[in-house]
C-alpha cells in the first residue's frame, strides 16, 4: 500500500517531463517530503477543451483520498487512499473513476514499513524510501474524482472537492519482504493511454495496470522520525543505519 510519500519537484520540471500543456502559476505547492492522507499533491491529468477539439493536458493540485461521487461525506477520504488494480474496475467507488477519471501522481518516492519482530515485546516498524534508481520521479498510477458539498452554496469557491487515490498492485520481489502491495508506477510509454480521456475499455485499460519489469527500484532503510506528520524536511529521505535503528526507540 502507499500511506505516505515525498513531492518535492518544482512545478516547472514537471511541466516538461510529462508534457503538461496548461498549468495556472497560482495553484502551486510547497515540497513537501512527508505527504499524508488529506493532503495535496501535484496530479497530472487530461481533461476535455472547450476551446479546442480534444483532451488537454493539466497540472493540477488535488487532495489525497478520494471522495466518491456518491458520498455524503468527505470524510469518507482517509479510507479510500489506495484503489487495488485487481478490483478498481468493478468496486462502486472506483469504477466511474477507472473508465474516464485516471491521472498520474509524480512524486520524488513513498514510504513503507517493514514490521520486524523484536527478541522482547512488540514487534517494530521500521520505515524504507522506495525511489527510483535513477532518481527520477515516480510516476504513480491514480484516478481522480469530483464531489459536491451540497452544504455550501454553488458558486462557492468550496462547493467541488476534487480528490484522488492511488492504485496499488502486488509488490515485486525486492519489495515484498517489506510489505506485499506497493503502487502501480507507470512507463512513459503507458502515460499517453492511461490519461486519454476518451480510453474507456475496461479490458484495454486494465492492460494497462501492470507495473515495469522488476529493478527500476530501490528500498533505502530512513529515520522513524517519518513516522510523525510533525516531521517534514529533505533529511526523511536521507539513508538510516542499522545502528541508528538499534539505539532508536521505536
Amino acid at each position: 500500500m502507499c500511506g505516505r510519500f515525498a513531492s518535492s519537484s518544482k512545478p516547472e520540471d514537471l511541466l516538461d517531463l510529462f508534457g503538461v500543456e496548461q498549468w495556472d502559476p497560482e495553484e502551486t505547492l510547497a515540497p513537501n517530503w512527508n505527504v499524508a492522507p488529506t493532503n495535496s499533491a501535484f496530479v497530472v491529468l487530461e481533461r476535455m477543451s472547450k476551446e479546442r477539439p480534444g483532451a488537454v493536458r493539466q497540472l493540477r493540485v488535488l487532495r489525497w483520498g478520494l471522495v466518491p461521487q456518491w458520498s455524503n461525506s468527505a470524510e469518507t477520504a482517509v479510507k479510500m487512499i489506495n484503489a487495488r488494480s485487481d478490483t478498481v474496475h468493478e468496486k462502486p467507488s472506483y469504477r466511474q473513476a477507472f473508465a474516464s477519471r485516471r491521472c498520474i501522481l509524480p512524486v520524488d518516492g513513498y514510504y513503507e514499513w517493514q514490521t520486524v519482530p523484536a527478541e522482547r515485546g512488540k514487534p517494530r516498524k521500521k520505515p524504507f524510501f522506495v525511489s527510483r534508481t535513477d532518481g527520477a520521479p515516480l510516476a504513480l498510477a491514480g484516478l481522480y474524482e469530483f464531489w459536491r458539498d451540497r452544504a455550501v452554496p454553488a458558486g462557492h469557491p468550496a462547493a467541488w472537492l476534487v480528490t484522488f487515490t492511488i492504485v496499488t498492485t502486488d509488490a515485486e520481489p525486492l519489495l515484498a519482504p517489506i510489505h506485499e502491495r506497493m503502487p502501480l508506477f507507470l512507463d512513459p510509454s503507458s502515460f499517453d493511454e492511461w490519461l486519454d480521456p476518451g480510453q474507456s475499455d475496461p479490458d484495454g485499460l486494465r492492460r494497462l495496470l501492470i507495473p515495469p519489469p522488476p529493478g527500476a527500484l530501490r528500498a533505502t532503510p530512513v529515520s522513524p522520525a517519518v513516522g510523525s506528520i510533525r516531521n517534514n524536511g529533505p533529511e526523511l529521505k536521507e539513508p538510516w543505519t542499522e545502528v541508528e535503528y538499534e539505539t532508536t526507540l521505536f
